[in-house]
């Protein structure tokens, strides 16, 4: 039977553990173990949590009068009572916030981590947001093409890729739109960078070429990815593209006027699986402005309830000097339009 209580403790989401009057560990649960990720599963308070304190026994460290979760363990141990509070361990980004009670059992005591699951939860959600940063391109290049990108997810993890490259002697430009939100879709996001064929001249190709790899997932009509890929021919001044299902990408001409790029077609999905994407081509002249944005940007809407639209993005796109001061005039107005944001914002501007 004691087998059976401690394999009931150790598969509960909860965080306990139980020490003595010394502070010794006299259990702990599979839950608390991993919440503070020592690696150490005997010993005292001080070594299964990892306070950093090296000097004498748990206790009798400098810093040891300073600790609060000996300080709520010792307040239960004087009293007699249950304490209960919220504590923060550690210091800086390695801080943990925690909410714990202590309670009295017999000559032994209990403390239990209130929000350990959800603490748990949200370390893993950072360390999905830390991987998928870096996925992400500098936010500004000057080898190749000149460019500027932003990318805001509107939860911690987004459905976005914005993609910039060399291949070839020329500058690939990427930019990807799963559907979905959240961590569903930054996994499908994430699987769009790996399935994407960097060494694919060919934006056409390369983008069936995810189509392929897409089927192979088997998923839901629902499941999808609107893309954009361009190549930039700097030596015949061409743009070579092909868009699957995406907004379509806009052309500052530095002689005046903004052209939008057409090129209609699915996105990448199981609705029709065996479509065939075709490279299209537009000449830009010296100093045009190339901008491919994702639908977050234009639907993204204002208190009232109105849509920042293609109209304004335009707008700023006729003031801008260049690349840069159009991504940093566009991400000060949405800021300014919406407040906060339902959609994940993404664009990238070349200077061609």
């Amino acid at each position: 039977m004691a087998n059976l209580y401690r394999e009931v403790l150790d598969n509960i989401p909860t965080a306990a553990i139980v020490v003595d009057k010394n502070f010794r560990v006299r259990y702990m649960n599979r839950a608390f173990g991993e919440y503070f990720r020592t690696g150490k599963l005997t010993g005292t308070l001080r070594d299964v949590t990892g306070c950093g304190e090296t000097e004498g026994n748990c206790g009798e460290g400098v810093r040891c009068a300073y600790c609060p979760l000996r300080n709520l363990f010792l307040e239960t141990i004087a009293t007699g009572k249950t304490a209960f509070r919220k504590i923060i361990l550690g210091s800086g980004g390695e801080g943990i916030a925690l909410r714990m009670k202590v309670q009295p059992l017999e000559n032994y005591y209990l403390g239990v981590v209130d929000n350990a699951y959800e603490t748990e939860i949200a370390r893993e959600m950072v360390s999905a947001q830390s991987i998928q940063q870096r996925l992400l391109p500098p936010a500004r290049g000057r080898g190749g093409t000149p460019y500027s990108l932003t990318y805001i997810p509107c939860r911690e993890i987004g459905g976005d890729l914005p993609d910039v490259y060399e291949a070839g002697g020329n500058t690939m430009g990427v930019l990807a739109d799963v559907s979905g939100k959240g961590v569903a879709a930054g996994m499908l996001s994430a699987f769009v960078k790996a399935a994407w064929d960097r060494g694919e001249r060919s934006p056409a190709r390369a983008v069936k070429k995810l189509s392929e790899k897409f089927l192979e997932l088997n998923l839901d009509e629902r499941s999808y990815i609107t893309a954009a890929a361009v190549r930039i021919d700097a030596d015949r001044r061409m743009l070579v593209y092909c868009f699957a299902g995406h907004n379509a990408p806009m052309l500052l001409k530095s002689g005046g006027g903004i052209s939008e790029i057409e090129g209609s077609t699915p996105p990448v999905s199981n609705w029709i699986p065996d479509f065939r994407y075709e490279d299209a081509e537009i000449a830009y002249e010296r100093g045009d402005i190339l901008v491919l944005i994702t639908d977050g940007v234009t639907e993204s809407r204002n208190p009232a309830g109105e849509q920042f639209g293609v109209e304004r993005v335009e707008e700023i796109l006729a003031r801008a000097e260049n690349a840069e001061r159009f991504i940093e005039r566009l991400k000060a107005s949405l800021k300014e339009f919406c407040g906060t944001f339902s959609d994940d914002i993404s664009a990238i501007a070349f200077d061609l």
